[in-house]
């Protein structure tokens, strides 16, 4: 294992690895980007435009790459998506595995249900979170959308404010909350003249996003260079 850490909180990172159970002596920790290349894959959880001088770096030592980086703009995404030409690189708004289960549910869900139903999703996250809708919230719009097979640009409406008029028929709604240490609560409703389906994933803890990432780095050893998701790791 090869930790690369801020060059400003080196000094602290043993005893911050001390808090999670690790013993420092078996992590290489370094401010050095060149070591983590060292590594068999690379995990990305940062921003985006250091999540592309990552996947820079590993495409050129040939290093599978995994990320959760969100708020990428399309511009962005186009960068990641040429760097998969030459290595393995998973990326997904949300490593858990019960997200993308709740992606796939939505996804069936919106093409059982046609526009009679309202599609809206609400997400709330910690007060310290940057980007709004969350990157799980938007996945689980384009889930709906190819469900609908409808395009989720022309369609998404993320946020609402002032006199807006009536709700347009076959738009998917966003509403965003923002406070305390709320880790990540997604649910998306399908509200009806008569009913509500709701489908909700609440996150308890961030090792189920650990452990997605950890084996969508195993899943992708075995896999030759090009762009993936969860959904290609969870088959």
């Amino acid at each position: 294992v090869i930790g690369s850490v801020r060059s400003d909180n080196l000094e602290n990172a043993s005893s911050q690895l001390g808090m999670f159970g690790i013993n420092a002596e078996h992590v290489q920790l370094s401010d050095d980007l060149a070591k983590l290349m060292k590594a068999d894959a690379v995990i990305d959880f940062t921003q985006p435009a250091f999540t592309l001088d990552l996947a820079k770096r590993a495409a050129k030592k040939k290093v599978p790459f995994i990320s959760g980086t969100t708020g990428l703009s399309p511009e962005q995404f186009n960068e990641l998506r040429e760097h998969a030409k030459h290595i393995p690189i998973v990326w997904s708004a949300n490593m858990s595995v019960g997200v993308n289960l709740l992606m796939t549910l939505v996804e069936k869900a919106a093409a059982a249900l046609d526009d009679r139903y309202d599609i809206e999703i609400v997400e709330m996250h910690h007060r310290h979170k940057v980007d709004a809708p969350s990157g799980t919230a938007l996945a689980l719009g384009l889930a709906a959308a190819e469900g609908r097979q409808i395009k989720f640009t022309e369609n998404a409406v993320l946020s609402r404010e002032g006199v807006t008029g009536p709700r347009q028929k076959g738009t998917i709604g966003f509403a965003t909350l923002r406070g305390g240490q709320v880790i990540g609560d997604h649910t998306v409703m399908f509200a009806g003249e008569h009913d509500r389906i709701e489908l909700t994933h609440k996150s308890q803890g961030r090792d189920i996003y650990a452990q997605g990432a950890i084996q969508a780095a195993l899943w992708a050893q075995k896999q030759p260079a090009g762009f993936y998701s969860m959904k290609d790791v969870l088959g």
